[in-house]
């Protein structure tokens, strides 16, 4: 069967194996082509093909429930009910998003985009299932990358306390984003030996089975025999993590065996009781340039599928890579600097902080709330800690921040990478936040740096200052030293003039600088005259400059929410000076953003700077039509 023919998984039920496995080989064809066209989560896709569609065939989906922990995974599932026809648009500004979406299918029961979430998620429908009466099957598919978040130990541990009926499937490729760390990731490397055991198991079984008259009876005696072969490969102790929390634990299987995979969870899905399915499988299998390099291709930009390489190479570093390299320098003469990172060495930038000191990067996994908390004991121990970790991810250590960081002033600076819009990654990853919680917070300076060469100053800066900071830049990098040279120093609560002009002035942060100055050259052809202040300095503000242009029209430009955001602050403090409020505060609306590009999304909030400068100019034209 072809795949542009599969418009329910129920078919599966009726295939073949050699008919599924030529279906698996189409399924990584198709993943390959569109990922290297419009990007997005290849590697971990091409790791469950066999899975999915393992999954599809046993379980009845959707009545029964399907949870994906991330769901960066989820696109063998899309394709696999009903949406072939859609794939070529994913990621792309109203297609198909890189994420389950309740609105898209009724098989994406839950909507996810962050780690950890899966088993609490799962667990809840399966209770509410319970309460309703109702028999249907609830699976949660989780990394083990997730497993290194404290959610879902709280989850598990509540799921085996009230021996809930609820399968995990513990997609075990020994990675995240990057190579997983810590003591569970060891404990599961141990596990994996007992793979010996599942298949000595298949091999003594199937070779009983085909032995004329003795064979069934050999079989039924080496059952109730295995608990003590298995002994000899798998300990109690291997197996007693998940035991210990009431789970029965099944595995590890061989997660590209769509045959030992079909059996295992027809088994799994008779059980009456919490089950754990370990499952290995490989990150990238099937595409050799994603196996060999599996964090690089987990989430890619387009690329050119015979080398790999990305059809687009921007020619300026990232700010991640800017920031990691200046921090190494920093370290250089600097003992006391340490670097924290969530999982995501490379995608903060920080390998190549880690390729210059080695010692000195510390990986926490998916664990952000421990990762602010262990920065904070740090500090308190005398050492300078920069956590980089993505806005939207940031997000889960809010508590930490004012609890462990800000009250007591430790000198922790954490680095907000992707703040603003992010893109095809939509509204789960979307940095739009964190200026409405990280503001109200005492004690906390924050910046938002025009471009790549104001963000080396401000981290020289952050070395001789001794509280909490942080630091939000986003995904796109930046570089206005050809128009403006970039300030020696950096003081935070001045703001830097980029244009001068009597019309009106344009208050703009960070990522919306370089918007700003487009918005600034198309005011001055129509015949105004705007100034343009870079606000880097977004907490504490310039309160001297913004009592000083109070006389003009003031507009404030952020890639934030606007409730609570940078112009919201600008508007209390007019407000508390008797000062007229802001004209215009240019910011996203109350609203989930979707996904697309930057560009795209910008004109669908109507912040880019055609859109704004034809704003002002109307309203510049009410008021002067007021005044006569």
């Amino acid at each position: 069967m072809r795949l542009d023919e599969i418009d329910s998984p129920k078919v599966l039920k009726s295939m073949t194996l050699a008919e599924m496995n030529d279906l698996a080989s189409q399924i990584r064809t198709e993943l390959v082509s569109t990922v290297s066209r419009r990007g997005g989560h290849l590697a971990s896709n091409l790791g469950v093909v066999e899975l999915t569609m393992a999954l599809h065939r046993v379980f009845d989906m959707p009545e029964d429930k399907l949870v994906f922990d991330v769901g960066h995974q989820s696109y063998v599932h899309k394709l696999l009910t009903g949406r072939y026809k859609q794939f070529h648009t994913l990621r792309s500004f109203g297609g198909l998003s890189g994420f389950p979406k309740r609105t898209e299918s009724e098989y994406d029961v839950f909507e996810t985009g962050h780690a950890s979430t899966a088993i609490s998620a799962a667990l809840g429908l399966a209770r509410a299932r319970d309460y309703l009466g109702q028999k249907h099957n609830v699976i949660a598919l989780v990394g083990d990358g997730a497993l290194t978040g404290g959610m879902c130990y709280e989850a598990l541990n509540d799921a085996g306390n009230s021996l809930t009926r609820m399968v995990v499937i513990l997609n075990d490729n020994e990675m995240s984003i990057a190579p997983n760390v810590g003591a569970l990731s060891r404990h599961l490397t141990d596990i994996r030996v007992s793979h010996g055991w599942t298949s000595t198991k298949q091999v003594v079984r199937s070779g009983l089975a085909k032995l004329p008259l003795i064979g069934k009876p050999l079989t039924d005696v080496a059952s109730w025999i295995k608990d003590t072969i298995k002994s000899v490969f798998v300990s109690e102790e291997k197996e007693g993590f998940f035991n210990s929390l009431g789970f029965h634990y099944f595995g590890p299987i061989d997660g590209h065996d769509l045959e030992g995979l079909i059996h295992i969870l027809e088994k799994v899905r008779e059980f009456d009781g919490p089950a754990v399915v370990h499952v290995l499988t490989r990150k990238g299998y099937g595409y050799d340039k994603a196996e060999q390099q599996p964090e690089v291709f987990h989430g890619t930009p387009p690329f050119y599928v015979e080398t790999g390489d990305a059809r687009y190479v921007s020619n300026l570093p990232s700010f991640g890579k800017v920031m990691a390299q200046t921090l190494a320098d920093m370290a250089g003469g600097d003992p006391r600097i340490v670097t924290i990172t969530a999982a995501m060495p490379s995608g903060t930038g920080l390998n190549h902080f880690q390729q210059v000191h080695p010692g000195r990067m510390i990986d926490v996994g998916i664990a952000e709330e421990h990762a602010v908390t262990l920065a904070a004991g740090m500090a308190a121990g005398g050492m300078k800690p920069y956590f980089a970790v993505y806005t939207s991810f940031f997000q889960r250590s809010y508590d930490q921040l004012i609890h462990d960081v800000c009250m007591p002033k430790l000198n922790v600076t954490l680095l907000l990478d992707r703040a603003g819009l992010v893109g095809e990654d939509g509204a789960t990853h979307h940095g739009v936040w964190d200026f409405a919680s990280m503001l109200p917070v005492p004690n906390l300076t924050v910046l938002a740096p025009r471009d790549i060469g104001e963000m080396k100053t401000m981290l020289a800066w952050t070395q001789q200052h001794q509280e909490p900071c942080a630091i939000r830049y986003g995904r796109r990098s930046v570089d206005l030293s050809q128009r403006y040279t970039n300030q020696a120093t950096f003081t935070p609560g001045q703001w830097e003039i980029l244009e001068k002009g009597d019309d009106c002035v344009l208050l703009a942060v960070g990522s919306m600088v370089e918007e700003a100055v487009l918005l600034c050259d198309m005011l001055r052809e129509d015949g105004v005259n705007a100034m343009l202040v870079n606000c880097s300095s977004v907490k504490p503000m310039d309160e001297g400059l913004l009592r000083r242009v109070a006389d003009r029209m003031v507009i404030t430009i952020e890639e934030h929410v606007q409730t609570g955001g940078f112009g919201a602050a600008v508007c209390t403090f007019m407000a508390e000076e008797s000062l007229p409020a802001p004209a215009i505060c240019f910011a996203i609306p109350d609203t989930f953003v979707q996904h697309g590009r930057r560009d795209q999304l910008l004109k669908y909030l109507g912040l880019n700077a055609e859109q704004m400068a034809q704003r002002i100019k109307n309203e510049l034209n009410e008021r002067n039509h007021t005044n006569e």
